[in-house]
């Protein structure tokens, strides 16, 4: 049995923290009211992803909700609750002030960020998908700020990737190579019960 690394999603205790994950991809940030409460929410392509999101919420106690867009995408997302208030602060620029709100309305990668297994896992239940040279893990195109700098916290994890524009399709960024896959298989765990075969990353 292999041993588990200390920065596995499996390694610490789910906390609301790791639906940064989400926002790596193409997950959003949204407000309620003043700054009372946030929320976080999510297209996906697939339905085996919008359920797995939903369950990762749900270890999280994070309250969700599950529909289709009527056009073979999937939406999740959470209740607007007040513990996601920190996370709101930290990727929207210029910061999220109780009583006031946002103060930007496109989502940055908070400066100093590290990527941890949890998150890692989230974001590729998000958008994950092998691609014959690799492994992608998408990028969100309507934050390309958030690009470099995610590509940065990947490299700080052990992770170097190749960050790929939109003329290869939905920008991403593509982890290469034997032992970065074997580190991306470790820290994002094991693949979910609904994964596809052959979907999920392994070493």
């Amino acid at each position: 049995m292999r041993q588990v690394s200390l920065f596995s999603a499996q390694a610490n205790p789910a906390g609301v923290q790791d639906l940064a994950g989400l926002l790596c991809a193409q997950g959003q940030v949204q407000g309620f009211g003043r700054g009372t409460a946030a929320r976080v929410s999510i297209v996906v392509a697939e339905q085996w992803r919008a359920i797995e999101i939903g369950r990762a919420c749900a270890e999280r106690e994070m309250p969700t909700e599950r529909g289709s867009t009527g056009e073979d995408h999937y939406w999740v997302r959470t209740a607007f609750v007040a513990g996601l208030l920190p996370l709101a602060g930290a990727w929207t620029p210029g910061g999220w002030t109780p009583g006031v709100g946002t103060r930007g309305a496109v989502k940055a990668v908070p400066d100093g960020w590290q990527l941890g297994g949890a998150a890692l896992r989230l974001w590729t239940l998000a958008g994950g998908t092998p691609d014959g040279r690799g492994y992608l893990l998408e990028l969100d195109p309507h934050a390309p700020g958030t690009h470099l700098p995610l590509a940065a916290a990947l490299a700080a994890a052990g992770l170097a990737a190749t960050l790929l524009g939109s003329r290869a399709g939905r920008p991403a960024l593509r982890v290469s190579g034997r032992r970065r896959m074997s580190r991306l298989a470790e820290m994002v765990g094991e693949a979910p019960p609904r994964a596809p075969s052959g979907h999920w990353p392994t070493d």
